[in-house]
């Protein structure tokens, strides 16, 4: 992935390194990168970027997707998922766009309408984060 790529969805604000493992509920906003292992639930309104040493087994709520490694979990994405070469997903999409590039793996459905990636029963993180700060 280039870095202009990178660029396009703002600035990295968390970087998962390889090597590194995680389990339970990741919930941000901005750009994050994930090079390690994670299990659990993802959950943003922007952009997750999956690299080539990833491994995620997750439920995946997200704006924007980019699969460069290993996802196995269903994924619910605003707008748009991008799977590259070296990308391998399992499990379900449902969004309005998607890239599927030559030599990616991609083993479920995809449910590609305008509203596809919004999961009405997915509470916003940024109601939570109102909600627990006491409406500010």
């Amino acid at each position: 992935m280039s870095v202009k790529k990178v660029s396009e969805h703002g600035p990295i604000r968390a970087f998962l390194g390889e090597g590194t493992e995680f389990e339970g509920l990741l919930a941000f906003e901005g750009t994050v990168r994930v090079d390690g292992r994670f299990n659990g639930e993802i959950q943003t309104d922007d952009c997750l970027i999956i690299g080539e040493n990833a491994t995620v087994k997750a439920e995946v709520n997200v704006g924007h997707l980019i699969v460069m490694g290993k996802l196995i979990g269903n994924v619910h994405a605003v707008n748009k998922v991008e799977i590259t070469a070296s990308g391998f997903v399992e499990g379900d999409i449902h969004t309005p766009g998607i890239v599927v590039q030559e030599g990616a793996i991609l083993r479920g459905g995809v449910r590609m309408e305008k509203d596809a990636g919004k999961k009405e029963n997915v509470v916003k993180l940024k109601e939570v984060r109102s909600e627990a700060s006491g409406g500010k």
